[in-house]
C-alpha cells in the first residue's frame, strides 16, 4: 500500500503537469507554429525544432562516444587506484551545476577562443554535462554482465578486445542505451548552458564554427512567455509541449531497444524457462 502511494506521488503531478502544458497548448494550436520560421515576433518554432534535433545529436554523438569508451575503461582496463580516482572525478563533474558550466564553456569558448555563439560551443558543454551518465551507466551495464562470459571467451583463446565485442558488449547493451537515452533526455530540457554558448537565431541551423547561433525549444518557452503577447504565449506553450512530446518518445526509444536487446541479456534463458515451465 505505502509502494503503492508513492507510486500515485510521482503519477498525479506528471499527469497534472502534462495536462496542463497539453490543455494551454492545443487550446489555439495552429500547424503553421511548427511549420514556419520566426520574424520577429510572429511565426512558428521551426528554427528551434531544427535546433533542439542538431543539439541532441550532436551530443549523443560526442558524449556517447567519449562516456562510452569511459566507461568501458573503467569497468574492463583501469587498475583500482586509478580508477577511485577518475570515478570520483567523474561524480564531482556530474555534481556541478549547468550554469556553471555554461560560464565556462562561455568564457573559455565564446570568448577565449573567439568562437561567438555557436552550435558547436554549446554542444561541447552539454556533452561534457552528460557525459558522467554515459559513463556510469556504461560502467554499471558492463559489471553485470557475469565473469562467465569473459572466462569462457578466455578458455577459447579469444583475444580481449574480440571478446568484449561479442560477449560482453551485447548483454550490457540495455544498460548502455539507457544512459544515452537519459543523456539525451537531459540535452533536449537544458536551457542555462545554451543561453550562454549557443545564443539564438530565427533561421536553420549553419553548422558554422564562428557566430552561428541557433534555435532551441527552451529558449522560447523561457522567453516568449515572459512577453506582453497572447501569440508569444502562445508559442510558449506549444514549444513546452513539444519539449514533453520528445521527452516520451526518448522513452519510447529506450523502451524498444531494451526489448530488441535484451534476448542478449545473460539472465534471459532462465526468464524463458521459467515462462515456459
Amino acid at each position: 500500500m505505502l509502494c503503492a502511494v508513492a507510486l500515485l506521488l510521482v503519477v498525479i503531478p506528471v499527469a497534472w503537469i502534462v495536462g496542463g502544458v497539453a490543455d494551454r497548448a492545443l487550446a489555439h494550436f495552429r500547424f503553421s507554429l511548427i511549420t514556419t520560421y520566426p520574424v520577429g515576433n510572429v511565426g512558428g518554432l521551426l528554427n528551434s525544432i531544427e535546433g533542439t534535433f542538431v543539439i541532441v545529436l550532436g551530443v549523443l554523438i560526442l558524449a556517447g562516444l567519449i562516456g562510452v569508451a569511459g566507461g568501458v575503461y573503467l569497468a574492463e582496463y583501469a587498475r583500482d587506484g586509478r580508477s577511485q580516482i577518475l570515478r570520483g572525478a567523474s561524480e564531482v563533474l556530474a555534481g556541478v551545476p549547468s550554469i556553471v558550466l555554461g560560464y565556462v564553456g562561455l568564457v573559455a569558448l565564446v570568448e577565449e577562443l573567439h568562437w561567438g555563439y555557436s552550435l558547436y560551443a554549446g554542444i561541447i558543454v552539454v556533452s561534457v554535462l552528460v557525459v558522467p551518465y554515459v559513463t556510469k551507466t556504461t560502467e554499471v551495464a558492463l559489471r553485470n554482465v557475469p565473469t562467465s562470459y569473459r572466462e569462457g571467451g578466455e578458455a577459447l583463446g579469444m583475444r580481449s578486445g574480440h571478446m568484449l565485442r561479442k560477449l560482453v558488449l551485447r548483454p550490457a547493451l540495455p544498460g548502455i542505451a539507457t544512459g544515452l537515452i537519459i543523456a539525451a533526455a537531459i540535452s533536449v530540457g537544458e536551457t542555462a548552458p545554451l543561453l550562454l554558448t549557443v545564443g539564438y537565431n530565427e533561421k536553420s541551423p549553419t553548422f558554422g564554427l564562428h557566430d552561428s547561433p541557433i534555435g532551441f525549444l527552451t529558449y522560447n518557452v523561457i522567453t516568449d512567455y515572459n512577453q506582453p503577447s497572447n501569440f508569444l504565449h502562445q508559442r510558449a506553450n506549444v514549444a513546452a509541449l513539444l519539449l514533453i512530446v520528445l521527452v516520451l518518445l526518448l522513452i519510447v526509444v529506450a523502451r524498444v531497444i531494451v526489448m530488441t536487446t535484451q534476448r542478449h541479456s545473460p539472465d534471459r534463458p532462465q526468464r524463458v524457462g521459467k515462462a515456459t515451465g
